[in-house]
């Protein structure tokens, strides 16, 4: 049979057919035009286009779902065709074409990660190329799954602002800062601050499984960090200001729990010691003596004598506020330290504490 009659058969199962000609009828046109798409010209591949898309209207998913699996590899395929496959509900019918057709333009795709659910964009984010303008869709709307994907794609490209949102979501995953850190075109800025926040077993593995190249440049990265974190620890701290501004902010009302969260992270250490001090009835520089010290014993007192969530005092003992960086096994000693210790027992202390300090010094 050729090409025009089979055609011409088509158009007819379209206006007339069964849904079972329908499916026969698509599978023998994409098998022909399988067949010779090598040797169609872009015209002659419209007239397919016209004929496929309004059979793809009134044909059952299983058929779709094979056809937009033939069609997605295809360099040369209908366009429209597939555009009607890849912006189709069913993830199972866009799917295929979403991941691997080339004919899908940067603004289709943009159009598609605006619209749909996760699984489309998950299948989307598997591309072998994805440009600037499509990850920064894919990253403000996907979710954990997509992330992840996105983030061991090298063919992804991201804005600054889209790896700068990847790092932020790495702080609370450490799979997803692995697969950040093993990339090599991530800004080195944002490379250290990734670095700043992982655990320590994050930092090995990156460090084992890098390539030479990468290696070298993690190995920058966390001498810079060390070498910044050793400035700010040796730097000298005026309370002063920061005790006026907390003291102010408590007057009116406007101290608590979260404003310290915010001080934590912005890096504004004074502000964060002086409103710990204040919240446990201590002084900034007695606060700062138990972030100077590798224990964190005194600081789990102090933040618990505080009636600070464990989650605020985790935010603290991760943000470089200590001096010396807390694995994820001191981390969970920590968590249980501070809740079995009673608010009544940690303020005893603290005021023990203090007392014992300024005897020493007396002395």
């Amino acid at each position: 049979m050729t090409s025009v009659s089979l055609l011409a058969e088509l158009e007819d199962a379209v206006k007339n057919g069964s849904p079972e000609k329908r499916v026969d009828t698509l599978r023998r046109v994409t098998s022909l035009f399988l067949d010779e798409s090598d040797r169609l010209n872009e015209q002659q591949i419209s007239v397919f286009d016209d004929v496929l898309v309004h059979l793809v209207e009134r044909i059952e998913t299983k058929a779709l779902v094979q056809l937009s699996t033939s069609l997605a590899p295809v360099d040369n395929a209908p366009i429209e065709v597939i555009r009607r496959l890849s912006n189709h509900d069913e993830i199972e019918i866009a799917g295929p074409v979403l991941t691997t057709s080339n004919r899908l333009s940067g603004s289709d795709l943009i159009g598609i990660a605006q619209s749909k659910g996760q699984g489309h964009l998950f299948a989307m984010s598997g591309r072998t190329s994805l440009p600037v303008g499509v990850t920064d869709v894919l990253v403000e709307r996907g979710d954990h799954q997509v992330h992840h994907a996105l983030a061991k794609n090298s063919g992804a490209h991201f804005s600054d602002s889209g790896f700068a949102t990847l790092v932020k979501r790495s702080e609370t995953d450490d799979a997803l800062a692995e697969k950040l850190g093993l990339r090599l075109d991530i800004p080195l800025r944002l490379l250290r601050q990734l670095l700043a926040k992982a655990t320590d077993l994050v930092r090995s593995r990156l460090l084992a499984t890098a390539t030479p190249e990468n290696r070298e440049k993690i190995q920058h990265a966390l001498a810079s960090i060390a070498s910044e974190v050793g400035r700010e620890a040796a730097g000298p701290r005026n309370f002063a200001r920061s005790e006026s501004l907390v003291s102010e902010l408590n007057r009116l009302g406007k101290l608590n729990e979260a404003v310290l969260v915010d001080f934590v992270n912005k890096r504004q250490y004074e502000e964060m010691a002086a409103t710990l001090a204040l919240f446990c009835g201590a002084r900034p520089d007695f606060i700062e003596r138990l972030l100077s010290n590798p224990r964190h014993d005194g600081l789990i007192v102090a933040c618990k004598a505080a009636k600070l969530t464990w989650a605020t005092v985790a935010l603290i003992l991760k943000a470089q506020f200590v001096y010396h960086p807390v694995s994820q096994e001191e981390l969970d000693a920590a968590k249980a330290a501070f809740l079995e210790l009673s608010q009544s027992a940690a303020q005893r202390s603290i005021r023990f504490m203090q007392v014992h300090e300024a005897t020493k010094l007396a002395g």
